[in-house]
């Protein structure tokens, strides 16, 4: 079976996309599709996170949970959305909490991220489809099993990678990682339902810039 993703990940991943539980989960994102059903991002979109951030180029994985389920928002990048989308809350929140992290950062009019995934941000949701308008509807399909292989392979076979793990979703990966040559961030999620419990005053872009830094890697400009 030919699944279209960047050949980096492509060689990486190879096993993942012959077991069957990969084969399913392409079937069953097919069937839904043939049924009418409309599910997020295109599918063009659904390995988007890999094509903009190559395996070599991996120096930050910011786990999400599922595509965002309105109309005209996912585009194959946690947290994103394309240019003329109005930024959800989550976003939202990110952005205020750049602004008091990172000195000088100015919250922009967009939520298009694609240029963190540009320097080596691994913008990964934990399932890769979502049906329209039902929130993690798609999140016992399989991707799950394919995602949690993802991080597996980045731990592994790298080091000195930035885990960025955002609320109880993202936190339940953290076994998949060594963090004995990793750093793992964790804090509440920046939905308005959690980050007042932890998200806020985190500091996780300043904190991610000094690892980098320490490990004579290139730091990220967050403004976008």
């Amino acid at each position: 079976m030919e699944v279209q993703i960047e050949q980096s990940w492509k060689q990486v991943l190879k096993e993942e996309f012959e077991k069957p539980y990969f084969k399913q989960v392409v079937e069953r994102v097919k069937h839904d599709r043939q049924q009418g059903i409309t599910l997020f991002p295109s599918g063009a979109d659904i390995f988007r996170a890999f094509e903009l951030c190559p395996f070599d180029q991996v120096k930050i994985v910011l786990l999400g949970q599922d595509p965002y389920h309105g109309f005209g928002q996912a585009h194959g990048l946690c947290f994103s959305v394309l240019k003329g989308v109005k930024s959800p809350p989550s976003l939202q929140n990110i952005y205020k909490e750049l602004q008091t992290d990172i000195p000088g950062f100015v919250i922009p009019d967009h939520g298009f991220l694609e240029s963190w995934a540009k320097q080596g941000v691994l913008m990964l949701n934990t399932s890769l489809t979502v049906q329209a308008g039902l929130a993690n509807s798609h999140g016992k399909i399989g991707w799950e099993t394919f995602t949690n292989a993802v991080i597996q392979k980045v731990s592994e076979e790298k080091e000195h990678v930035v885990f960025i793990l955002w609320g109880r979703n993202a936190q339940s990966k953290k076994s998949l990682i060594d963090g004995t040559k990793h750093l793992i961030l964790e804090s509440a999620h920046p939905s308005p339902l959690s980050a007042y419990n932890g998200f806020f005053g985190s500091r996780p872009f300043s904190k991610t810039n000094t690892y980098l830094a320490e490990h004579h890697l290139a730091p990220i400009e967050w403004q976008v």
